[in-house]
């Protein structure tokens, strides 16, 4: 009798490690196939506001210099923002270089016939605005360490309502 039951858990038991590892074998299967983004990283505004002197740094490394990107502004805010856009300064600092590129965006967060353009959820909105336009080609020029700093520009200072702010960028398709 004892044999029986023994026999019967260890079928069971079997049994269940072969469906987690089908389970598993399909997540790797999955998770191989989807895209990896290059780079994301937000920053959270202390109290929700944006002080023009607060400039948040993102570093990133690039090797492969034969591919496009597409580079995007993260842009979280709140639905007391109170304006329809965002004029920033994107300030770039490329390997090997001592000074920096700086390049001023007017992005549009909303307009009068559509509201909020972002995705949103309760009161809060999420933008993820390309400053390459789709039909033009980014392409970093040499490999190495490439540095990108945001720089608020707005009349209202701190800006207010603000959550977070970053930079995404992702190998073109």
């Amino acid at each position: 009798m004892i044999t029986f039951v023994k026999t019967i858990f260890l079928k069971k038991v079997r049994l269940i490690l072969t469906g987690l590892l089908v389970v598993a074998i399909g997540q790797l299967s999955f998770t191989s196939c989807t895209h990896v983004d290059l780079f994301e990283k937000s920053v959270t505004l202390p109290g929700h506001k944006w002080d023009n002197n607060y400039k948040p740094s993102f570093t990133f490394n690039i090797k492969d210099t034969t591919s496009a990107y597409n580079l995007f502004i993260v842009l979280r805010h709140n639905d007391k923002y109170n304006f329809n856009n965002i004029y920033l300064n994107l300030i770039t600092k490329q390997p090997g270089q001592d000074t920096t590129q700086k390049a001023r965006y007017d992005l549009t967060l909303a307009t009068d016939e559509e509201g909020w353009r972002g995705t949103g959820m309760d009161d809060i909105y999420e933008h993820r605005i390309p400053l390459t336009p789709a039909n033009q080609q980014f392409r970093f020029r040499k490999p190495g360490d490439y540095t990108f700093t945001l720089e608020q520009i707005m009349r209202e200072n701190p800006l207010r309502n603000v959550l977070n702010v970053g930079l995404r960028i992702e190998k073109k398709q």
